[in-house]
Parts: C-alpha cells; sequence; structure tokens
C-alpha cells in the first residue's frame, strides 16, 4: 500500500505542469535510471504524446540494466527483453548498417586474421577485429546482462524503449549490478522522489499564456478517466461538476485592483463558480467533438450519453447494418459510413456526430460483430 501513495499519477487531480516549463527540470534531458516497474507505469502526457510523468518529473529517456530474458531479430533490428528484477520491458535495437552491407565481421575477418598473427601489424586486420568486438557487444543471448539507453515510446498499447545506444555487459564477478543497485535507490532518493516544484512565478497563470490550455486538458483527461474508471452510461453537469472543483480551486486568486467592478446588489455568481461552470463546458465540448459522449435530445435537462456504454444505439446501427446490407445495392461493398450516419439520425438520434459513429463501428468491429469492407464501408458478419 505504500507504493500506492509514491505514485501522484494515480491522483486524478495531479497537476501536469506546461509543457513550456518541462525544460526547467534537470529530468528532463537526462538519461533516467528508472526501475522498469516505474517506466511501464509512468502517465504519458495529455500534452504531448511520448512524453511521460514520474512523480511530476517530465521523462522521455531512461537508462536500464538487466538480464535478456527475451530475444526477437529482424532484418533491421533486435528485440529484447529486459529483465532488471521488478519488471521486463522491451527493448528495440537497430543493427548497424554497416554489418548489415558487409555481413557478420566475425566470419569475414576470420580470413585475415592468420596474417596478423605472424607478428605483421595489419591496420585493416586490427580494424576488422574492433568491429569483431563491437558486433559481438551488441548481439545477446537470452541470459545475458544488456544495458540500454533511449526514449520510451508505446506501441500498440505496450511500453519499449527505442534504443540509442545498448551494448553487452561484461560483469562475471557482479560488481556493474551490485554498483547499479546501490546507485539507483540514492537516484530515486535524492532526485526522482522528490516532486518538480516550480516557483511562484512559473506557476501563476497570468505570466504563463498557456496555462488555460493546460488546465482544459487536466479536465477533460479527468472527466475521460471518470467515465472508462465508472462506465457511466448517461451523466449530467451537475453529476461530473465536483470532479473538476480541485482545479479551480487550486487557481490563484485575482487581487482587488483586478477585481471587475460589480454590477449591482446581485452581480451574479461567485467568479469561481463562473470558471467552474465555463471549464466544465468546454471540457464537455471537447469531449463531444472527440465522439466519446453526445446528448441524444436537445432540451433544458442536459443529459450525456456515453458513446461507447449507449446499448440502443449499437443495437441500431447493427439493425441498419443487418437490413441495409441485405439490399442489392449494399450487397457486395456493405455501406458507407456517412450511409450509416443518415441512417442513424433518422432512426434514432440526430445528434450523434460522425466522431461517435466511427466510435461505435470501431468497437463492433473489436467484437466480430461487422467487418470493414473497404475504406469506409462496413457489413454484417
Amino acid at each position: 500500500m505504500q507504493s500506492e501513495a509514491k505514485e501522484p499519477e494515480e491522483d486524478s487531480v495531479w497537476e501536469e505542469p506546461p509543457s513550456v516549463l518541462w525544460g526547467l527540470d534537470p529530468m528532463f534531458n537526462a538519461f533516467n535510471r528508472l526501475y522498469v516497474k516505474d517506466i511501464l507505469q509512468m502517465r504519458e502526457s495529455c500534452q504531448v504524446s511520448g512524453i511521460y510523468f514520474y512523480n511530476s518529473h517530465p521523462i522521455f529517456k531512461v537508462d536500464v540494466l538487466g538480464t535478456v530474458v527475451y530475444k526477437r531479430e529482424r532484418e533491421d533490428f533486435f528485440c529484447y527483453g529486459v529483465d532488471d528484477g521488478t519488471g521486463v520491458i522491451n527493448s528495440l535495437c537497430w543493427k548497424d548498417e554497416q554489418w548489415r552491407d558487409q555481413g557478420d565481421p566475425a566470419t569475414s575477418g576470420a580470413r585475415s586474421f592468420g596474417s596478423s598473427a605472424r607478428g605483421d601489424f595489419n591496420p585493416a586486420n586490427e580494424l576488422k577485429k574492433l568491429r569483431q568486438a563491437q558486433h559481438s557487444s551488441s548481439h545477446l543471448e537470452i541470459g545475458e546482462l544488456l544495458r540500454v539507453r533511449g526514449p520510451v515510446k508505446t506501441s500498440r498499447q505496450q511500453r519499449e524503449i527505442m534504443a540509442s545506444t545498448y551494448y553487452k555487459v561484461s560483469d562475471p564477478v557482479m560488481a556493474v549490478q551490485i554498483s547499479w543497485m546501490m546507485e539507483v535507490p540514492q537516484l530515486y532518493r535524492q532526485c526522482y522522489d522528490k516532486p518538480f516544484h516550480l516557483d511562484s512565478s512559473a506557476q501563476n497563470p497570468n505570466i504563463q499564456g498557456g496555462s488555460a490550455s493546460y488546465l482544459l486538458g487536466r479536465a477533460t483527461r479527468i472527466l475521460k478517466d471518470f467515465l472508462k474508471e465508472k462506465e457511466v452510461t448517461r451523466f449530467r453537469p451537475y453529476d461530473v461538476q465536483d470532479l473538476l472543483q480541485p482545479l479551480v480551486s487550486r487557481q490563484p486568486q485575482k487581487t482587488a485592483s483586478e477585481q471587475e467592478p460589480e454590477a449591482g446588489p446581485s452581480s451574479g455568481p461567485p467568479t469561481s463558480f463562473k470558471q467552474l461552470r465555463e471549464l466544465l463546458q468546454k471540457s464537455l465540448q471537447i469531449l463531444q467533438d472527440e465522439g466519446l459522449v453526445f446528448r441524444k435530445v436537445k432540451s433544458q435537462d442536459e443529459v450525456y450519453h456515453v458513446t461507447e456504454q449507449d446499448k440502443d444505439l449499437l443495437m441500431a446501427i447493427r439493425d441498419i447494418l443487418r437490413e441495409d446490407c441485405r439490399r442489392e445495392k449494399y450487397a457486395e461493398k456493405g455501406c458507407h459510413i456517412l450511409h450509416v450516419l443518415s441512417s442513424v439520425r433518422q432512426r434514432y438520434s440526430r445528434n450523434v456526430s460522425k466522431a461517435a459513429l466511427e466510435l461505435v463501428l470501431k468497437a463492433l468491429e473489436c467484437n466480430s460483430d461487422i467487418i470493414s469492407t473497404s475504406d469506409s464501408h462496413y457489413t454484417i458478419l
């Protein structure tokens, strides 16, 4: 349970600093010696893909030492599974171009090794032996020790390291591993586990013009996480309004000279409530634009339906494809997405957007209920 307290990424209202301030953290441009477990659990930035956060530190490059437990070779690269004792992560290691063009230097250099063994110094042979040593240090087998450095990427929902430097570590008496195991906990205590704090001038949104955009990004992320975790089917704005309250309460209050003049004895709700309401409306609009939610009926009672959880919408789309694909016009190629969209708006709701329809079609295809026959055409299975 103590490990959960050290992971601020799990907090739904965790503040992600704006991207213009990431360079102030020395960890941003460093190769960080993080445990594989922490690399796999880091939260990805909602502002820039490929940037991750550990304890509010922006990170995109890591340095890992571990044992090879998995190996896959392709024409251009090796894929090693590296285990440091806390977890396993894939490392994508590109082959050197000269090795691909010239072949294995271990076999090509063996022909001329005999002449240098007689005592004659041959620069060409020495260069081949150097290349052979480089080649052997980058070709590892299962059970050998690998050190890899490079940026972290997410491919097919799986974290991996795109190696910029990698080599086999010779450690017969485990001196390197012992030294590593003593240094990494110190780095955690002195650097990684200490949150990245900005001074008041950097945190002031009046100074940093990008504050509103990253605040909106965090609000949208909170709503997305809430809808995914709770599997909500429908909601009203006041059901999720309290989730965004901590974001508004953390904003610095205006001074007396910056307050807007009151229009009269009843000047309306407090400024913080206006900010909360505005933030909520903008966040909900983003969710609608992305197709995650929609309003089936536009009325004073604002009810938002979660697209992927709306069983009636999924059933309506399946029925449309089942009926229309029987017609000769759509029997071979299937129904175009715009045709499906038009039918859904006529039968179910005029407020279903194309983005929402694409999400539902993708979900149905993943469940093998439908299949895409060509670009933007779908048919029932």
